[in-house]
């Protein structure tokens, strides 16, 4: 892949949504991503005001808490089928390793597990809520 064609497709996703493109062509990998931040103005006023009262929140004292965040873009489920059980609920002991949700992307479900034995203080997505990459999950107090 010559220089060129790297210049040429950085220049086709400066003015796209898509963040991340991965690229093999004659043994050759290429991977380019971008982040895009949003700006106040871009932001709806009802985000601005979530954003305020989850910092009110951070300023208290959970440095001890865990915050489990969305690997991947995608759909999140509490449960593996709509007639089962949530994975886990607030209060919920859980183990390293444990599937705590999933998230569907482009048709595959994804497992997320705990990354910390503890309990469950909060769980902070609906069901089958669009999630994005980096969206804290749940919210875990290690034991």
């Amino acid at each position: 892949m010559e220089i060129d064609d790297i210049k040429g497709l950085i220049e086709l996703l400066r003015d796209t949504d898509v963040t991340e493109v991965q690229i093999e062509k004659n043994g050759t990998k290429i991977k380019i991503k971008r982040e895009r931040l949003l700006t106040t103005i871009e932001m709806p006023k009802k985000l601005i005001h979530q954003e305020a009262a989850s910092a009110v929140e951070a300023e208290a004292d959970t440095q001890h808490l865990i915050t489990v965040t969305a690997p991947l873009v995608g759909t999140f489920f509490r449960s593996s089928s709509p007639d089962s059980p949530p994975f886990v609920e607030a209060g919920a002991r859980v183990r390293k390793g444990q599937v705590i949700c999933i998230i569907e992307a482009m048709k595959l479900m994804n497992e997320i597990e705990s990354e910390v034995d503890g309990v469950i203080v909060r769980a902070l997505v609906e069901n089958s809520q669009p999630v994005e990459y980096g969206e804290p999950l749940f919210i875990i107090e290690p034991v």
